[in-house]
């Protein structure tokens, strides 16, 4: 299995040796023994208040758009979002992690309105090195695995916006696991299975619909 959270740093660490020859071809203008001669700012003394820090204003932890963990629910986190009126919307949380124990994906569930196509929504968050055009494949416990698409990639991952039917949603709630799937882009031919625990699942979603309800 490809550890996705050590591609990024083996990628950066490649840029950097490739830089390597052109910048000791640059450092050979001087010869051994020869030192430097000091810069201005070498020998002239900084200023007292240079290196002062004069601080930065705290956020406040309580302000609206900030998330908090209302309750929890097995491996499910009921998170919620403040709002100025108090009625904050919540999702249900969980973080994904590798055989490893790296943290690699996050997983948000929310019930939809009576009456829609999809009975309950989620938004699924992968790390940028995933190999978007194998998309995201989902399955729950033994059954038949389904295949979704990235809506869009930011500059701290890419996230897919899904909808889960009715009878999905009965099989999470009488579930054990699901297993998420994406491939990483610098090993296209290997898969990253990553399980989606559905111990509290229930509570924490049933939570999460009569909390939106209110």
């Amino acid at each position: 299995m490809v550890d996705l959270s050590k591609l990024l740093p083996a990628i950066v660490l490649s840029a950097l040796l490739a830089t390597a020859p052109s910048v000791a071809q640059d450092s050979g203008t001087t010869t051994e023994g020869d030192a430097a001669a000091p810069t201005a700012t070498e020998t002239e003394p900084s200023s007292p208040a240079s290196d002062l820090a004069l601080g930065e204003e705290v956020p406040d932890p309580n302000a609206p758009g900030t998330t908090y963990e209302k309750e929890t629910h097995g491996d499910w986190q009921v998170r919620c979002i403040r709002t100025e009126d108090g009625n904050d919307p919540c999702q249900l949380y969980q973080l994904l992690k590798d055989s490893n124990g790296n943290s690699v994906a996050e997983i948000s569930m929310f019930a939809l309105p009576e009456g829609e196509k999809a009975a309950a929504g989620a938004t699924i968050a992968v790390p940028l090195e995933t190999l978007l055009t194998q998309q995201i494949t989902m399955v729950i416990d033994s059954g038949q695995p389904k295949r979704y698409p990235f809506s869009w990639c930011s500059q701290i991952g890419c996230f897919a916006r899904v909808g889960f039917t009715a009878q999905e949603v009965a099989a999470f709630k009488a579930g054990s696991k699901a297993t998420l799937t994406i491939i990483p882009v610098v090993a296209p031919d290997q898969k990253v299975n990553l399980a989606v625990s559905l111990s509290g699942f229930t509570a924490g979603y049933d939570a999460v619909a009569k909390l939106n309800a209110q």
